[in-house]
């Protein structure tokens, strides 16, 4: 029989029990089950280093706000045992997700990311070993994209490659991203950023799109100094009208598949027709992914008469309108002290350096 007391039976120990039970159970729910925040939902950024404990992991999402408490995450994933299947990696996670999701998200790498750069002027040959590092995936599909028809035709492309077409910026790629999804994102990038206005442009330049793609990527690479990209776009510009050769040292490093140097009279004698000494005219494609202000500066160009630059150790250029203005530049240029004149000097229009 069971007791009273004061005429109140008292709870059994089963209903203790299962008492216990619901409040651990709700607990348990309100802890793992909802989210950290209920309000934002923001996303948030977390990096879990290479060989990152999963302690370590818990305070680093503690400290953005992702979990409310690092310990009882740690805690709550060796109840899970899934504290020793955590994948490291860069994570795009948000904070309103419930700590099962999270805890999900470690192990699964799910909400990984890649991010890879792509600096202005980078060559194909130049992205696609970055690709194949950031990435993880073979160098042969990230070719097999840059020369995918169906993409070249879309961008009317005439070269093998969409060289010049991979929008130099900072990208985000998913997990196991595959090199199509990529190359396309770039060649995306370049679509948005190609501006509607420039479209009419080109019939007063009497040029493709193609065409000033192809001249951006030259000043891009004769460039150091931003402001000069509108006037040495200029001089090439001019030299077109007068049927001139580029004689743009950047062409030459690209046909020889090297990153720039110092340009020699041997390196003249290339039979590729990316040398603009040789052959007048544009190159047939791009050396190099142009950047937004290479491509404006290749569609307006500066109103000067010149024809000639030499470029100047610390990176800025002397523009002249003849031949004799310009060899006398390139001796003034020269005739500085040495270390001011340590750097390669290149020039358009100029008998190239000696061989040794």
């Amino acid at each position: 029989m069971t007791r009273k007391r004061g005429g109140v039976r008292a709870p059994g120990v089963k209903w203790i029990l299962a008492a216990s039970i619901i409040l651990v159970a709700a607990t348990i729910w309100f802890v793992v089950g909802l989210p950290a925040n209920l309000t934002r939902g923001a996303e948030v950024r977390i990096v879990i280093p290479k060989g990152a404990s999963f302690r370590q992991a818990a305070e680093s999402l503690a400290a953005k706000g992702v979990v409310t408490s690092a310990r009882a995450f740690a805690f709550y994933g060796r109840v899970r045992r899934h504290d020793r299947s955590l994948r490291w990696g860069t994570y795009v996670l948000h904070d309103a997700m419930s700590w099962e999701q999270v805890l999900t998200s470690l192990r699964l790498g799910r909400g990984v990311v890649h991010t890879l750069t792509i600096p202005e002027g980078w060559t194909v040959a130049e992205i696609v070993p970055a690709m194949v590092d950031v990435l993880d995936i073979a160098a042969d599909s990230v070719l097999a994209a840059v020369r995918d028809t169906a993409l070249r035709r879309r961008l009317d492309v005439p070269t093998p490659t969409i060289e010049g077409y991979l929008f130099p910026d900072t990208y985000t790629f998913p997990d196991r991203a595959t090199a199509r999804d990529a190359i396309l994102s770039m060649v995306e990038r370049f679509e948005q950023k190609w501006k509607p206005e420039w479209d009419s442009i080109l019939p007063r330049l009497k040029l493709r799109r193609h065409d000033v793609v192809t001249l951006a990527s030259i000043v891009e690479r004769e460039v150091r100094r931003g402001e000069e990209r509108p006037v040495v776009s200029a001089v090439y510009h001019n030299r077109l009208r007068r049927r001139m050769p580029l004689q743009a040292d950047p062409t030459i490093d690209y046909a020889l598949g090297r990153k720039p140097g110092r340009v020699l009279y041997k390196d003249l004698r290339i039979d590729s027709p990316y040398n603009t000494y040789r052959f007048p005219g544009l190159p047939p494609g791009p050396i190099g992914s142009p950047g937004a202000a290479s491509i404006e500066a290749a569609l307006k160009p500066a109103n000067v008469p010149y024809l000639y630059f030499v470029a100047a150790a610390d990176g800025h250029h002397e523009f002249r309108r003849t031949y004799a203005e310009h060899l006398a530049a390139i001796r003034m240029v020269r005739s500085r002290p040495a270390r001011d004149t340590a750097a390669s000097v290149d020039t358009t229009g100029k008998p190239p350096a000696k061989s040794p």
